[in-house]
């Protein structure tokens, strides 16, 4: 499996897939069609929310978002396409981008999870630390997480070889 940056033109495919994933945990149609707007990710925004996709034979079986700036930010969006679940896609993902937190300089992320997801992110490390409106529908409260990032040590780093001479 490959993990890397998201593609401009894969908006639309992504934010397909996050409502798939989404519905996966059996959400009725009218709670769907009022959280459409929320899972969608516009071509404009996949490079500035540091977008990467997990893929698999040239299928696209999930994405995660890394938002904000350091110190603090966010995991904005992580989802899985439902036939791959349970396959360790998501692991990969949040792993990824913990990872590239690091490397950003990120202390801590914050992770207004799904409830059904809350189980997963708890498995990752990460801590409730309270709840958070929901941006589609009013009144509902969401898992707020946290996670703390563990910067990288110079010694860690991979040493680079100077090739020009």
């Amino acid at each position: 499996m490959l993990i890397r940056a998201a593609r401009v033109v894969e908006a639309d495919l992504l934010s397909e897939l996050a409502v798939r994933s989404k519905a996966h945990w059996g959400y009725d149609e009218a709670f769907m069609a009022v959280c459409r707007d929320e899972l969608a990710i516009s071509a404009s925004e996949v490079e500035k929310l540091r977008t990467t996709v997990a893929e698999h034979n040239g299928r696209v079986l999930g994405f995660a978002t890394l938002e904000g700036n350091p110190p603090e930010g966010a995991l904005g969006m992580l989802f899985v396409e439902p036939d791959a679940i349970g396959q360790g896609i998501g692991r990969r993902l949040f792993e990824h981008a913990v990872a590239a937190a690091a490397d950003l300089g990120f202390a801590r992320l914050t992770i207004d999870a799904d409830p059904n997801a809350e189980p997963f992110y708890l498995a990752m490390g990460a801590t409730r630390i309270g709840a958070t409106p929901s941006g589609s529908i009013p009144g509902r409260l969401l898992p707020l997480l946290a996670i703390t990032i563990v910067g990288r040590d110079a010694e860690d780093e991979i040493p680079v070889t100077d090739l020009s001479s």
